[in-house]
């Protein structure tokens, strides 16, 4: 079946289709040096035109054709030349330039149609019908009986390649006789990547006769052309015997082709079939040729306005997205509030918002557990936008471990951390129906051979989302951009913010610092001076002015205290932290023995976890933090009997510290934020004696730290108060 040395194939994937050293029989084949026209190669039939003596003859139809090709364009596709007369044989003569050879065609020349010639009737009839469709499958299905009728072949079809190079069928037109494969799916191993590469080069191919045989070119020196001569754009050049089993295997001896083309790359093919051989002439193939470059430009301008339409429904979609975001305080969390638009977007079933070890979710998601491992699986991956229809087969370890969706989109919003907008789609499981069993068994003789059947073979596919459109994987990309603008463009905002609040704070700092200075001498004064008046004149006083210099020196000693209080706090924020490693064991037995220790019997009873842990702080700082709650604890707890005050270990994700419980007089949750102001008390002053300003202590030397404070408490029920330092590697990161 072909020239060249019939050799066990081990893929049609590797065959040299565009060598293979023949030609099909119904026509002949020249190739002569671009430059000085010397013959370089023709076909073996050419006796049949010229006689045995070809030499002569061969150089000098080449010269008479000279002045011909000199408007080839290299890599350009075959151009008529019009009619010739060789051999009393009337011949249509075409001619294309591939490198340095030009390589010249004869056929038998059809008679002149003049204004019914077929590209007459498409310009007339076809092209009015293709403007006025509105989808790609109407304008399929147009060229699909338009080219069966053009041809008259008895099968058309028109199919489309999927991203695996699977073909699918949009339409067809087709004689009574004639199996219908529309719906169908051709595998991808019909027609092999370089097969496909093939076709977007040379955009027609035409067999008349699957039955031919194959007609060897030779070179000028003798040998033989095959594995060296690149036919790739020659109309008339053989095709794999593989091929042509497939035909028939097919039931069909005549078949064309005609590739589509769409933004350079192959969309797809038109296919014609007929189970007799059928001939085509040249005005009849080119006016196909032409109906397919009509179909790709439509389907592409289709495809764009679809695109069009498609992005500013999306952009839309962004846009109120961002709204959102912006009228919020911009933390991606926020994405899950308003949940309409981000599932829409990229049509999700659900969508998880993941920063590092949090995920907040919406919709249809796996579990939290599971959305946090993806998170992790994600973070050595993608850079920008990721995505898979087949997560199970891309992502083996969630097959079984909880994984819900089949389909995962994720875009990442940070270099550094573990901060991704994740969206899930469910499993769709697929029916597809394919011409016959994709696979291609090998025969018995070891060679391969294609398949036999092309029976309806129904394939159920599982494990697959449907799949993510390039417009849904641009919009992803797009809100990307935009969420990373405003959560920059708040960090900006919120970093001036808190330079011109430490400014501020530094400002009042020095203020109170001052203040609290300052007053300490007068408040002494005062007291002094009414102890001298007692001394001196107390004989003389009536017992009311003794009453009153009495409440001067109460009031004038507490203003001390405040004073002193105060001055202490500006202290803390700005002494500088003298970090090291605390014991906190031996301070919580100390601060314990101050309150009585742990007597039995006593009034309060002490429960504290072994062992407390060890803390990367500044141990004065810390002293007073802890002696500020646990007096708390024991003030507030003192109508108690017993008072019972327990202190345990914090140690999570956040770090390390210590929680005081106590079952004292407690208060309402409505207040906690008023527990760490200066000055603010929740309880009567005569009820409870103190400043007012040791839990905003706690919290300053505990904010120093980069730590966090909560306080819980009920009404007669106690209360909590808990502080958490960072860990000093997370602290110092």
């Amino acid at each position: 079946m072909s020239a060249v040395p019939a050799t066990d194939l081990d893929s049609c994937a590797s065959e040299p289709i565009r060598v293979p050293g023949a030609i099909q029989p119904h026509g002949w084949l020249l190739s002569v040096a671009a430059d000085g026209g010397d013959v370089v190669a023709w076909s073996k039939n050419w006796p049949e035109l010229l006689g045995d003596e070809l030499a002569a003859p061969l150089a000098a139809f080449a010269a008479a054709r000279r002045g011909d090709w000199a408007r080839l364009v290299d890599g350009e596709g075959a151009m008529s030349l019009g009619g010739c007369e060789l051999g009393g044989r009337a011949l249509h003569l075409s001619a294309h330039r591939l490198g340095e050879l030009v390589h010249l065609e004869l056929e038998e020349s059809a008679a002149d149609a003049g204004a019914r010639a077929p590209i007459y009737s498409l310009a007339r009839h076809v092209v009015p019908l293709m403007q006025r469709a509105t989808s790609v499958d109407e304008v399929c299905r147009i060229v699909a009986v338009e080219m069966k009728r053009l041809t008259g072949f008895g099968r058309c079809l028109v199919y489309r390649f999927d991203g695996d190079g699977h073909g699918e069928v949009l339409s067809e037109a087709l004689d009574d006789g004639y199996a219908s494969y529309q719906g169908h799916h051709f595998p991808a191993s019909d027609i092999p990547a370089q097969a496909r590469a093939l076709y977007r080069l040379n955009h027609l191919r035409l067999i008349p006769d699957a039955n031919y045989q194959p007609v060897p070119v030779q070179l000028a020196d003798g040998r033989s052309a095959a594995l060296s001569l690149d036919l790739s754009q020659a109309q008339l050049r053989s095709v794999s015997p593989v091929h042509l089993e497939y035909m028939r295997n097919m039931g069909t001896l005549a078949s064309m082709s005609v590739s589509i083309i769409v933004r350079g790359e192959l969309w797809g093919l038109v296919s014609c079939h007929n189970h007799e051989p059928r001939q085509l002439s040249y005005a009849t193939r080119m006016a196909c040729e032409h109906l397919g470059q009509l179909l790709s430009l439509q389907v592409e301008a289709k495809e764009e306005n679809e695109q069009v339409s498609e992005q500013a429904r999306l952009r839309q979609l962004t846009l109120s997205i961002v709204a959102h975001m912006a009228d919020s305080d911009a933390t991606l969390q926020r994405l899950v509030d308003e949940p309409g638009p981000l599932l829409r977007l990229v049509r999700a079933a659900g969508a998880a918002v993941i920063l590092n070890d949090q995920c907040w979710r919406v919709g249809e998601t796996p579990d939290a557990d599971t959305v946090l491992r993806l998170g992790r699986w994600l973070a050595n991956r993608i850079d920008e936008v990721s995505s898979s229809d087949r997560l199970a087969h891309d992502a083996p370890a969630f097959a079984s471990q909880g994984m819900t969706a089949a389909g995962v989109l994720a875009i990442s919003i940070s270099r550094l951390h573990r901060h991704y907008v994740v969206w899930f789609r469910p499993e769709i499981v697929q029916s597809i129906t394919w011409a016959g069993e994709p696979a291609k068994p090998a025969a018995a003789d070891g060679r391969l051979h294609p398949r036999r059947s092309f029976a309806s073979w129904v394939e159920h596919v599982r494990g697959r989302s449907a799949p993510w459109r390039a417009a849904e994987v641009h919009a992803a990309l797009e809100l990307r951009h935009a969420l990373i603008g405003i959560v920059l463009r708040r960090a900006e905002e919120m970093a001036e913010v808190a330079g011109e609040l430490g400014r501020v704070n530094k400002e009042l700092e020095a203020f109170s610092y001052t203040v609290s200075h300052d007053l300490r001498a007068p408040m002494r004064h005062i007291a002094g001076f009414v102890d001298l008046v007692l001394e001196l004149d107390g004989n003389s006083l009536s017992d009311r002015a003794r009453r009153y210099l009495t409440h001067v020196k109460e009031a004038s000693a507490h203003a001390g205290m405040l004073v002193d209080a105060l001055l202490d706090f500006s202290r803390m924020g700005r002494a500088a932290l003298k970090s090291g490693w605390l014991d906190t064991q031996l301070l919580v037995d100390d601060l314990i023995e101050e309150h009585g220790g742990r007597v039995p019997g006593g009034r309060i009873e002490w429960t504290v976890q072994q062992p407390l842990p060890r803390l990367w702080a500044d141990p004065v700082l810390i002293q007073v933090a802890l002696r500020n709650l646990i007096s708390n604890a024991v003030k507030y707890s003192r109508t108690r009997n017993p008072a019972r005050i327990d202190i345990s270990v914090i140690d999570d994700e956040r770090g390390v510290g210590l929680a005081i419980t106590d079952n004292g007089v407690g208060f309402q949750m409505k207040y906690v934020d008023k527990l760490f102001g200066v000055f603010q008390r929740l309880h009567r002053a005569e009820a409870f004696e103190g400043t007012g300003i040791g839990l905003a202590s706690v919290r300053r030397i505990v904010e120093r730290h980069g730590g966090s404070i909560e306080a819980y408490g009920a009404p007669d029920r106690g209360a909590r108060f808990s502080f958490v330092l960072p860990r000093p590697e997370t602290h110092h990161a």
